[in-house]
């Protein structure tokens, strides 16, 4: 990784990216993936059948590229679409981030539609279906402290962000079953 390097915190919503976010924010550059989907016009308005604004990812990935120095961090559950140089997924066991997410009255429609989300891996299904071919480290929050997830990504960070070939990753994902 060079002196400029972005990298995209995504994973289903209830996984724990904000609060990993506020925690580097600390020592690292976090921008919030809303905010930068605010600020270049690619945010719709809110929808009222799931209280979400809709995000034009794909229009953002081609207005937004880091030009800021050091290392970046991208907080949001698409920001693996943008040009990034390595991404942590965020996963959390099926039950817990059902839990999580009722703590955010979420609509129970909501709940389902992202437990399901992340019981089928979403987010590395994105990742082969669009062959993005970055370093990716996998990392589960379900009981780890946040101390630790943060840890763990500053020692990869250290280490170049090693990471096997997409198909390798994948296939060695963390699986709910």
């Amino acid at each position: 990784m060079g002196d400029r390097t972005s990298i995209a915190i995504t994973g289903t919503p209830g996984t724990g990216k904000t609060s990993l976010c506020d925690a580097l924010r600390e020592s690292y550059s976090v921008i919030s993936l809303q905010n930068l989907a605010e600020q270049h016009g690619c945010l719709g308005e809110i929808d009222s059948s799931d209280d979400a604004a809709p995000l034009d990812i794909h229009q953002l990935a081609e207005k937004w590229h880091y030009e800021g120095e050091g290392f970046c961090f991208i907080d949001g559950h698409l920001s693996h679409f943008l040009e990034v140089d390595a991404i942590v997924i965020l996963r959390c066991h099926p039950e817990q981030l059902k839990q999580r997410l009722k703590t955010r009255a979420y609509s129970p429609e909501k709940i389902e539609a992202n437990v399901e989300w992340e019981l089928l891996s979403g987010t590395w299904s994105e990742l082969l279906e669009f062959e993005i071919d970055i370093p990716i480290l996998e990392l589960d929050t379900t009981t780890s402290p946040l101390e630790e997830i943060q840890a763990e990504i500053i020692e990869w960070l250290n280490n170049q962000c090693p990471s096997l070939p997409l198909e390798e990753s994948s296939s060695q994902a963390i699986g709910w079953m």
